[in-house]
């Protein structure tokens, strides 16, 4: 009999009694899902934890969680974190559980915390792949990268395999059937962000990745076309208080369009839906981790599927937690004050114009 990690049986309703995972019972690969049960049992009643839906990866259902913490009113803004949708980008997920960790212990103290949180909404989907995770791929079971795995297509050429494919399973950047549905995992994303965050007037996303370059990037729609979006001004103006507030960051952010196109990234395709919406903004970004600055430091982790994508050594590892929490931690007090930097009218207009000089000039 297939062994089944839950929290709960129903799909996206608090569980009241979350099921304690076991060293026996969790694989070497999924130590992640151990720890995120220590950290789920550490906060108690202060978290909401859900189950989305389960996925079958071998012989165990793993559950796809969402845990949520602050004010539910939809009159409050959310950000959402998300980890671990790439199986094989571990340190994606530890991120996000570091920040999720910290609040936690917070909360036994921090009365400033509790402040905060009446004030916004926060959203955490720590391990969005599970399966790939216990596989230590990239992809999900089915071989879907749910990166590539959403009804949109690019406008302009892609590069070949890299920017999304149909040809098979066994090749990477697989993006699944033609006309099939989105893959559970992706559906599971796509369901918590218009629940807790398009519900809202203003919202943010992190999705937290590792894999690309020398530095670290924050990334932001489109990916399928280099035609600007349309919360630019939004855009620029919180790299300004980014910068303002954290002058001696070291983060490139752009547009993932200067980068490489691509179809079927979620991430476009639930801003393409905000878009749609009135009176909605959903700011979507990607930390995008330079992987290759580790193997730059310790060349032999290239021989390694994990080290490519991951910190090997424990105090590299503990390095990139500590100098990502500052991101995390900005963005949630952005979110919360966004009328104080959010440009309107004018303001608006040259916020636009001077984004169209950076980033598209």
């Amino acid at each position: 009999m297939a062994k089944l990690f839950r929290l709960d049986r129903r799909s996206f309703v608090p569980s009241q009694t979350p099921h304690r995972l076991t060293g026996d019972e969790a694989p070497a690969a999924l130590i992640e899902l151990a720890d995120l049960q220590r950290i789920l049992d550490e906060a108690g009643p202060q978290v909401e934890v859900s189950q989305v839906c389960q996925v079958q990866a071998g012989p165990h259902h793993f559950p796809v969680q969402a845990i949520t913490l602050g004010n539910p009113s939809k009159d409050v803004p959310a950000v959402g974190f998300f980890g671990g949708v790439h199986g094989l980008e571990r340190i994606g997920s530890r991120v996000v559980m570091a920040y999720l960790r910290s609040l936690v212990m917070r909360l036994k103290w921090d009365a400033q915390l509790h402040r905060q949180l009446e004030s916004i909404r926060l959203v955490f989907m720590p391990i969005v792949n599970p399966g790939g995770l216990w596989a230590g791929t990239r992809a999900n079971p089915q071989g879907v990268d749910l990166m590539r795995n959403a009804p949109v297509n690019a406008t302009e050429p892609v590069p070949f395999m890299l920017g999304g494919q149909r040809l098979s399973p066994a090749l990477p950047w697989y993006r699944g059937p033609a006309d099939a549905a989105m893959e559970v995992e992706s559906q599971a994303l796509c369901q918590v962000v218009e629940q807790e965050l398009l519900s809202r007037r203003f919202s943010m996303a992190i999705d937290c990745h590792s894999g690309f370059g020398m530095v670290d990037r924050i990334w932001f729609p489109h990916a399928h076309t280099t035609q600007p979006i349309k919360h630019l001004p939004e855009m620029l103006a919180l790299n300004q208080i980014f910068d303002q507030a954290y002058p001696h960051h070291r983060y490139v952010i752009e547009p993932q369009s200067r980068q490489y196109l691509t179809h079927g990234d979620l991430w476009d395709h639930l801003y393409l839906r905000a878009c749609a919406q009135e009176g909605r903004t959903l700011l979507p970004l990607t930390l995008e981790m330079g992987s290759w600055l580790w193997i730059k430091k310790n060349p032999r982790q290239i021989f390694s599927r994990q080290g490519i994508f991951n910190p090997l050594a424990e105090h590299r590892q503990q390095r990139v937690l500590r100098r990502h929490m500052a991101w995390l931690d900005f963005i949630t007090h952005a979110a919360s004050s966004h009328a104080s930097w959010v440009p309107q009218g004018p303001a608006r207009d040259a916020h636009r114009q001077a984004a169209h000089e950076r980033w598209y000039g």
